[in-house]
């Protein structure tokens, strides 16, 4: 496979599209959503995610799969990424959290749908590759924390919404408080390597939070440094 390909990433990104609307109404029976919003998918069509793959991998960058980016990291399925945005339904004056930057690609749909996001990522070499992509791309409402998304960011927070891109063997509690009341957050829970559960849960005016499962999934697991 050549670091280059010359095919049609216009093209490539509306069958992309086509077939994550598919997914989406063959998967309603489990996640109870048989469409996207439009702006979910304004915001994943606008994304040029052949951007945010390896130069060698860009033949399939829009396919429905998940990459390697190296450091042993992915970058998701786009039908996961259109998932897990809708669970969040960020609006135009959001503030998220996500935990998770890999590629940068997840934070670019996120900022396309929210006013700021804040995002963190364990891995230096990602999070400052991540950074450059997105500035070079024009988006100024995100930033970048190399550290332990365990622990969230407490100073910016509470948060509208909480992301988290990689599988924890529980929800972290720091995530929970740092959640407002009214907010979301969308995490994959279990152990790594494996089938796992992708969990909304959501957090009541009076700071009660509730857990719903959404989907069986597979991500990376959520390292903490003192592991």
């Amino acid at each position: 496979m050549s670091d280059r390909w010359d095919g049609d990433y216009d093209a490539a990104r509306r069958v992309l599209l086509e077939r994550v609307a598919t997914e989406a109404r063959e998967t309603s029976g489990l996640t109870g959503c048989d469409r996207f919003s439009d702006r979910v998918m304004g915001a994943l069509a606008a994304v040029p995610r052949h951007l945010f793959v390896p130069a060698e991998r860009r033949e399939w960058a829009y396919a429905d799969m998940p990459l390697p980016i190296g450091r042993g990291q992915t970058i998701s399925q786009p039908f996961i990424v259109a998932l897990m945005t809708e669970l969040l339904e960020p609006d135009p004056q959001a503030v998220v959290l996500e935990i998770g930057t890999g590629s940068g690609y997840q934070t670019a749909v996120l900022a396309s749908l929210a006013r700021r996001v804040y995002s963190m990522e364990r891995i230096p070499e990602l999070a400052a590759a991540a950074g450059t992509r997105l500035r070079e791309l024009g988006f100024d409402n995100v930033e970048i924390r190399t550290g332990d998304g365990w622990e969230g960011w407490k100073e910016q927070s509470p948060f509208d919404g909480i992301m988290v891109t990689a599988a924890a063997a529980d929800v972290p509690p720091a995530l929970v408080r740092q959640l407002k009341p009214g907010g979301r957050l969308v995490i994959p829970v279990g152990g790594p390597y494996q089938t796992q559960d992708l969990r909304v849960l959501h957090k009541d005016e009076r700071g009660a939070a509730r857990s719903q499962s959404v989907l069986p999934v597979v991500f990376v697991p959520l390292v903490r440094d003192r592991e």
